[in-house]
């Protein structure tokens, strides 16, 4: 299962990573990403209070219990064995974190999950990679420039990266020419803003947009 929801990740080369949307209105964000063609969605844990990460994993049951395998979901954020095990049974299929955490890499993997950690030097992409990872995710690429993922990946081809952090439609495609394997799209795309205000269709043209881009 891992396997086909990896493949799935590289396939569709962009990732949404939604925060700050609550879980009553999370379908409706994702049927407009799935309409503008992303199919993978991120929706990351607040660690903030304990009441705003029991609605991610609401949000991610939701997304699951409307659009079923219409869309991929993993979860965010998630910095603790306990919530990849939490997420995983609100029907997570993969987990990212903003950092190399080998406990959090191990349980991910031992849940039959996608592990997708964050780095940013290439001394944390190579251990988390060691520790399990399936992808790296490198942030924030969009402060560090294509140019630093190209160079970060001479040494490393073997690393599968994505590009995280200050992805526009206008840079994403220089990060896949430089060796990125996909990139992570936040407040540009699944802006709080405009779900709040009903302006999915907006939405789904940026997905349109970022996809055209990646394709291009």
């Amino acid at each position: 299962m891992s396997q086909q929801v990896l493949e799935r990740i590289l396939a569709g080369r962009i990732v949404a990573i939604v925060r700050g949307i609550p879980s009553t209105q999370i379908v409706s964000l994702a049927w407009a990403l799935e309409k503008g063609g992303i199919t993978c969605m991120e929706v990351t844990f607040d660690q903030s209070s304990q009441e705003k990460a029991q609605d991610t994993l609401a949000s991610i049951r939701a997304i699951k219990g409307a659009l079923g395998d219409r869309m991929c979901v993993g979860a965010g954020t998630v910095m603790s064995p306990e919530q990849v095990r939490q997420a995983a049974q609100a029907g997570a299929e993969y987990m990212i974190s903003p950092n190399v955490d080998q406990e959090v890499i191990r349980e991910t993997k031992r849940l039959g999950k996608v592990s997708i950690p964050g780095a940013m030097t290439p001394t944390e992409a190579a251990f988390a990679y060691q520790c399990g990872a399936d992808i790296v995710k490198m942030f924030p690429a969009g402060l560090l420039g294509a140019d630093y993922i190209k160079a970060v990946k001479a040494p490393l081809k073997h690393i599968p990266m994505t590009a995280v952090g200050n992805i526009s439609v206008e840079n994403c495609g220089a990060f896949i020419k430089a060796g990125a394997v996909g990139v992570g799209v936040g407040g540009s795309l699944a802006n709080p803003k405009l779900v709040e205000e009903g302006r999915f269709d907006e939405i789904t043209a940026t997905a349109r947009a970022y996809v055209q881009a990646l394709r291009g």
